[in-house]
């Protein structure tokens, strides 16, 4: 897929600071402040609270119904989750100067064991990638602000380049156009390659839907998209349009759906009805890649519940080894769930607070080691909570 070329993303100048990846150092705004002292002292022995998790009473949705889709296999009954064994303490917060809402951060996985812990935050106009050090601290490594005012990232996500091994950030928001950093080279480029087989898609017509990206078809055109030269010919590149899913249904949510994510065979997606559900396409014993579009069937097996977060694009997130679900409420409070487990209706729940912390978490990432999570939040603040051994 390619990016339109309109508004390419600035770099800022940067100058080296004995790592791979370039650095910029930029001035910060008298909040934004990465020195980890501001959590020091009583303040910062309270940011971890642990409580116990239960079901709250809320109105019918085809979650907690009797007749609900796959209720049977999901159990029934009400059930409290005890403690959780991960633990976590803040750490650091600092906040961006442009004061906008903060609303993707992802780590990037794909670095070798070994090299900084890298981080990008999306929001306003605005591209930033972190490193995290020791001690709490946080450092500023590069900031990309979009040529258009108006633009407003959403999301980003990283990937890397298999014949340069540099990392590749992508990163799309509210003018629908996807870009591609190198933070390396510091260039926004275009081309990315897409792994993976099956792609399950989300949104707020309320459904949920599978498309196989591993038919003739797919594979064909992506295998041309690739000796595709604009150079050698006036002709556009053919897009592939598939108008109909491999699978889709509106009987896990009730409304704007606004996060789904695999886990395994297994799905996990939530709505604004404060709760993350996990299901999957069809009957518990049914193949996931032979369901059929006409399925209509799904299967509930759980459902992992937490309070005040009944507001739209508020995402979760699960550690590299799906080990951990982490999720923000737009008061500030983290819930982390313990995904070791064989009933999902035993998932056992830690949550963290800080006094500081009252905005609304927008995304959570953990490292890959597991050793640090980030939230980011609408005051456009950054919180590190890094997980006690």
């Amino acid at each position: 897929m390619s990016e339109r070329g309109e508004a390419p993303v600035a770099a800022a100048t940067s100058v080296g600071v004995g790592s791979e990846m370039p650095a910029k150092k930029q001035k910060l705004s008298s909040d934004e402040n990465s020195n980890p002292g501001d959590l020091s002292g009583d303040e910062n022995d309270d940011a971890v609270s642990i409580e116990s998790g239960t079901n709250t009473e809320r109105p019918d949705t085809p979650t907690n119904t009797p007749n609900a889709p796959g209720r049977k296999s999901w159990g029934k009954g009400k059930w409290k989750s005890k403690k959780c064994k991960y633990s976590f303490k803040c750490v650091n917060s600092l906040k961006e100067d442009h004061g906008q809402p903060l609303f993707g951060v992802q780590f990037n996985w794909h670095s070798k064991e070994g090299d900084p812990l890298v981080f990008a935050t999306v929001g306003s106009n605005r591209v930033t990638l972190y490193e995290c050090h020791s001690q709490g601290e946080i450092r500023l490594l590069q900031s990309y602000v979009d040529a258009d005012a108006d633009e407003n990232f959403y999301t980003c996500a990283w990937t890397y380049d298999s014949n340069t091994s540099h990392p590749l950030l992508a990163v799309a928001g509210s003018r629908g156009i996807i870009r591609i950093i190198n933070p390396i080279t510091m260039q926004c480029i275009k081309d990315y390659d897409l792994l993976g087989e099956k792609i399950m898609s989300c949104g707020m017509d309320h459904s949920l839907k599978l498309w196989r990206i591993n038919s003739k078809r797919m594979i064909n055109a992506i295998k041309e998209s690739y000796e595709y030269n604009p150079n050698k010919t006036n002709r556009p590149f053919i897009s592939q349009k598939i108008h109909f899913p491999d699978f889709s249904t509106r009987d896990i949510h009730r409304n704007y759906v606004d996060c789904v994510r695999w886990l395994g065979d297994l799905i996990l997606s939530k709505s604004c009805e404060n709760a993350i559900v996990c299901w999957k396409p069809g009957k518990m014993e049914d193949d996931i890649d032979k369901i059929k579009p006409s399925e209509s069937n799904v299967t509930i097996l759980g459902r992992f519940d937490y309070s005040q977060c009944d507001i739209w694009y508020m995402r979760f997130s699960m550690d590299f080894w799906q080990k951990m679900l982490a999720l923000g409420n737009q008061v500030g409070k983290l819930y982390v769930w313990d995904l070791e487990i064989e009933d999902p209706h035993k998932a056992k729940c830690t949550t963290l607070t800080h006094p500081k912390c009252v905005a609304a978490i927008r995304q959570t990432s953990f490292s890959r080691d597991s050793s640090i999570l980030i939230a980011v939040c609408d005051d456009a603040s950054i919180w590190r909570w890094d997980r006690l051994r």
